[in-house]
């Protein structure tokens, strides 16, 4: 009997069943894996085989399930089947694994039959393919079920990031806008003058980031580079954070930078990075204290440096500091993205971002770029 050479040669079959598997590429039998596959299904195929023995046809259907299966009530064999294939997708394997599984075992039943010679009857036979292609189709169905849950939660987060980081680039936008809007109102200044152009600047930001969503340009996208001067750069970021410095009671100082020191990168992206950096050191700098502004080329890097006065970071902040969703402090007025799309703007036009902490004073924000070497002296 089936169920006899089952409990007689279990451990052998099992044994069989975990070289198959180890000896596909990149793959290996792990107790985990096998919790809830094969021990549980050839248990319950010993169990279905009693039942059918002793004329129990209900019982076995109980155990295993009716031929084609039943996804509204799933017998004990789909349960278990379920879980496996909920476990093997756990572990980073692929459907087919999970199909494989079973073949092993039924490749392992038969070949283990005809070396022990162990003839067993047709029904016998039937009754392994109908267990074998339920707990298949149980096991591949949650598998795919969980695989592509999974996979819309992913592209969920994608989606919730991506408006984040919109949102978080509109609301900057719109400060420096609505900031500049004032003082042209509050001094009657000429549209045409500095604070003007802060404005314009403004809604030009706006139009692009919400063209850029319209049409679902990609953050990873090449952008327009062309080759910009640091000076230019350096002035127009300085212009618009004056005004939130001046809103904070903080002063925001800018160091001389040479003139003949260019980079080759997208404008709109380094002045967005530039623009997160001054706006978080405002956030975080004390009234009363500075905002320091520099930039300089050393050898083939230019550098520019935002230095706050925050006080301090706490230890281990600044590995989290980069990470979407993060903030500096208890204060959650802001979306914990402002650092993390600088980063991000920067690594797009081959540079790098990084923090380094001044203990008791405040910390210091580097953005490095390759520079432009057309047009720049040989002494630099």
């Amino acid at each position: 009997m089936m169920h006899d050479f089952i409990s007689n040669n279990r451990d052998e079959l099992l044994d069989r069943c975990k070289a198959k598997v180890a000896r596909r590429p990149h793959r290996s039998a792990t107790q985990a894996q096998l919790r809830n596959g094969i021990p549980l299904f050839l248990e319950q195929l010993q169990r279905t085989l009693v039942a059918e023995e002793g004329g129990d046809d209900a019982q076995s259907l109980v155990i295993s399930g009716a031929a084609g299966g039943n996804s509204f009530n799933l017998s004990e064999m789909g349960v278990g089947a379920t879980a496996h294939g909920r476990q093997l997708l756990e572990l980073g394997f692929t459907v087919d694994q999970v199909v494989h599984d079973y073949g092993d075992l039924c490749q392992a039943i038969t070949d283990l039959a005809v070396e022990r010679d162990a003839p067993f009857g047709v029904d016998e036979f039937r009754t392994l393919n109908r267990c074998l292609d339920n707990a298949i189709a149980d096991a591949v169905t949650e598998f795919s079920f969980q695989r592509d849950a999974s996979r819309a939660l992913d592209q969920d987060r994608a989606v919730e990031a991506r408006i984040g980081f919109l949102a978080h680039e509109l609301r900057n936008s719109l400060s420096s806008g609505t900031l500049a809007l004032a003082a042209l109102e509050a001094g009657s200044l000429p549209i045409s003058g500095a604070t003007g152009a802060v404005l314009k600047r403004a809604l030009h930001a706006m139009a692009r980031l919400i063209n850029g969503a319209l049409s679902e340009v990609r953050t990873t996208a090449l952008g327009q580079r062309t080759v910009l001067s640091v000076q230019a750069l350096v002035a127009d970021a300085a212009s618009a954070a004056t005004l939130h410095a001046q809103a904070t009671g903080c002063a925001l100082t800018v160091a001389p930078v040479d003139a003949a020191i260019e980079i080759s990168a997208d404008r709109d992206r380094i002045m967005g990075a530039i623009a997160n950096l001054l706006q978080n050191a405002i956030k975080f700098t004390a009234p009363g204290s500075e905002v320091t502004l520099s930039a300089s080329a050393y050898g083939s890097l230019v550098r520019i440096e935002v230095s706050d006065h925050c006080g301090g970071l706490p230890q281990g902040s600044i590995e989290r500091m980069f990470t979407p969703f993060t903030q500096r402090s208890t204060d959650r007025s802001g979306l914990g993205l402002g650092l993390t799309i600088a980063r991000d703007s920067v690594e797009l036009d081959g540079g790098t971002l990084t923090a380094r902490d001044l203990p008791g004073t405040g910390c210091v924000f580097t953005l490095s770029l390759p520079r432009n070497r057309i047009s720049g002296r040989a002494g630099d």
